[in-house]
C-alpha cells in the first residue's frame, strides 16, 4: 500500500538558523512581528495577563536564556501544514470529514521510543481505518504527541508525609519523583522536550512512509474484544461486519495501487495544551507577507478547562495565531461565555479555525450540553463539535486508584450523539486519552479493577489501552452508520 503523509516538518537540530517551511511562493516565516488585525497583540503580549497555571521558575534570566533559543531553533511544523489541518477541519465542520484526535494524557521524554510511537500511530490507524468504514467519509488523525509534555494543575504545590514540593506539571517543567530536585522547575527542560518533539516527528515521519503495511489484513488484529460474552450478538455481529468491510476495501485500494483514495493516504498532525507560553510563543512566528502568525510547536494548540479564562494570558496568546484551536468545555461553562470565546478567538468567523472539545461527564451530558448547542447554532457559528468523553468520567477506586469505566466513556459518546441529534447539529469527532501498549488503567473493557495494579503506567491520568480503544472505535463506526 502506497502511503501519504503531512507531518511536521522534522526540526534539524544541527542547525540554528532555520525557520518554517513557508506556504508556497513564500520567503521563510519572520520570528517575530505585530500583528494589526489583533489589536496590541504580539507573541509576548500575554505577560501582561493573569496566568493561573504559570510555573514558579527561581531563576527567570535562564527562563529568557533557554526561550532565546529555543527562538533560534527551526519550527517544528511548518505554516503550510497548519493550513493543511485548517482546512480538513473546515470540511469537517461541514460534515464531510471525521476528526480522530488521541494520545497520551502526558507525554514523557523516557517515552520517546521506537517501540511506544509504533503502538501509538497503529492504534490511531487502526481506529481511523474502522471509522471511515462506519462513517463512509475521510478521518483527520491527530495525535497528542510530539509536544503533550506538559499539564495543568489542580494545586500548584503537593503534600506527602507533611512534606511539600511543587506539583508535577509535566516533563516540559520538573520530573514526577517527589524528591525536591526533580519537582524544582527546570527551564532548560523546554528545549530537553523540543529535541524530542523533533525526534518523535522525524521517526513518524520516516515509518508512516512505509512501515505500516501490516494493517492491511484487519482480520489479524487483537479483536478477542468481539467474542466477549457480555457483548450482545447484534453488536458482534456487526464488529464482524466491519472486519470484513475493512479488509476488502483494504485489500482493493492494495490491487490498485492506493492511488487516489483516503484509505491509503496517511496524514498526521500533532496537537497539544498550549499550556506554557514561554515555551509555545517562542516557536512563534509571522507571516511575511500576510498579517499572520503561527505557533509551529504544534498544528493544533488547545485551550485546557483551567486555562480558557476570557482575560487569561492563553486566551490573549491563541487569540493572535492562526492555527487551528482546540477549547475543551466542561459542564460549568456558560453558553454566554462559549460565544465570547467565539468572538474573541475567531472574530472574522474563519473556516476551520475552532473545535469545541466537549467534556461534560456521561451524568450531565443531557443537562448541560444542549444549551451549548443550541446557542452555537442560533448565532451561526462555524464550529467543529467533537467529544472528549474520558475528562468528565474520572473516578477512585475504593483502594484510591484513579481510573475511569469503559462503559461511563461509551455513555458519554452515546448521549452526546443524541443531543447533536436532537438539535440538529452534528458530531464531528472524538478525543481520546490513549495509548497503543497493553496497559490496565481504565476499567471495563476486559480490565477488571483488581487488574488496575498490572500495568498501571500513568503518570497523570488513566489512558485506555489498545484493546479499549479500538472497541470504542467498532462501537462508533456502528453508531454512524446507523445515522448514515
Amino acid at each position: 500500500m502506497m502511503h501519504e503523509i503531512a507531518m511536521g516538518t522534522p526540526a534539524r537540530i544541527s542547525s540554528d538558523n532555520e525557520v518554517a517551511e513557508p506556504l508556497p511562493g513564500e520567503r521563510p516565516l519572520a520570528r517575530t512581528r505585530p500583528s494589526s488585525r489583533v489589536g496590541g497583540w504580539s507573541p509576548t503580549s500575554w505577560k501582561a495577563k493573569p496566568d493561573p497555571q504559570a510555573i514558579r521558575y527561581d531563576d527567570p534570566v535562564a527562563v529568557e536564556r533557554v526561550v532565546a533559543r529555543i527562538e533560534a531553533l527551526p519550527p517544528l511544523v511548518s505554516s503550510w501544514e497548519v493550513e493543511r489541518l485548517r482546512s480538513l477541519i473546515a470540511d469537517a465542520q461541514l460534515g464531510r470529514r471525521f476528526l480522530l484526535q488521541g494520545g497520551d494524557c502526558a507525554e514523557t521524554t523516557r517515552d520517546c521510543r521506537a517501540d511506544t510511537i509504533v503502538n501509538k500511530l497503529e492504534i490511531l490507524l487502526k481506529m481511523s481505518l474502522v471509522l471511515i468504514v462506519g462513517g463512509r467519509k475521510p478521518v483527520v488523525r491527530v495525535g497528542r504527541f510530539a509536544g503533550q509534555y506538559a499539564k495543568p494543575r489542580s494545586r500548584p504545590t503537593e503534600v506527602r508525609g507533611g512534606v511539600e514540593l511543587p506539583s508535577y506539571f509535566g516533563d516540559l517543567v520538573n520530573g514526577p519523583e517527589f524528591t525536591p530536585e526533580a519537582r524544582r522547575p527546570d527551564p532548560e527542560r523546554m528545549l530537553s522536550c523540543y529535541q524530542h518533539s523533533a525526534m518523535t516527528l522525524n521517526f513518524v515521519r520516516s515509518f508512516s512512509a512505509g512501515g505500516l503495511s501490516d494493517l492491511k489484513h484487519p482480520e489479524c488484529w487483537d479483536l478477542s474484544f468481539s467474542e466477549r460474552e457480555d457483548l450482545p450478538l447484534s453488536v458482534r455481529e456487526s464488529f464482524q461486519a466491519t472486519t470484513r468491510q475493512l479488509g476488502d476495501a483494504l485489500r482493493c485500494m492494495d490491487a490498485l495501487g492506493g492511488a487516489g483514495n483516503e484509505l491509503s493516504r496517511i496524514e498526521f498532525f500533532t496537537s497539544h495544551e498550549g499550556l506554557n507560553l514561554h515555551y509555545e510563543s517562542a516557536q512563534t512566528r509571522a507571516a511575511p507577507s500576510r498579517d499572520e502568525h503561527y505557533d509551529l510547536t504544534t498544528h493544533m494548540p488547545w485551550l485546557g478547562e483551567r486555562t480558557r479564562a476570557l482575560d487569561g494570558a492563553h486566551v490573549e496568546f491563541l487569540r493572535g495565531i492562526s492555527n487551528p484551536i482546540g477549547i475543551k468545555l466542561g459542564p460549568t461553562v456558560s453558553p454566554v461565555d462559549v460565544l465570547r470565546l467565539l468572538d474573541t478567538l475567531n472574530p472574522r468567523e474563519i473556516p476551520g479555525r475552532i473545535v469545541l472539545i466537549t467534556r461534560m461527564g456521561a451524568d450531565r451530558v443531557e443537562d448541560t450540553l444542549p444549551p451549548l448547542l443550541e446557542v452555537v447554532k442560533r448565532a451561526g457559528r462555524r464550529v467543529l463539535w467533537i467529544c472528549d468523553p474520558m475528562h468528565g468520567n474520572t473516578i477512585t477506586t475504593s483502594s484510591g486508584i484513579k481510573t475511569r469505566e469503559f462503559g461511563s466513556i461509551m455513555r458519554e459518546i452515546e448521549q452526546t450523539y443524541d443531543a447533536h441529534d436532537a438539535c440538529g447539529t452534528h458530531l464531528g469527532g472524538v478525543h481520546f486519552e490513549l495509548t497503543g501498549d497493553d496497559v490496565t488503567e481504565c476499567i471495563g473493557g476486559g480490565v477488571r479493577e483488581e487488574d488496575l495494579s498490572r500495568a498501571y503506567e500513568t503518570l497523570c491520568d488513566p489512558r485506555l489501552n489498545q484493546a479499549q480503544a479500538l472497541e470504542l472505535s467498532y462501537c462508533i463506526a456502528r453508531r454512524m452508520r446507523a445515522s448514515l
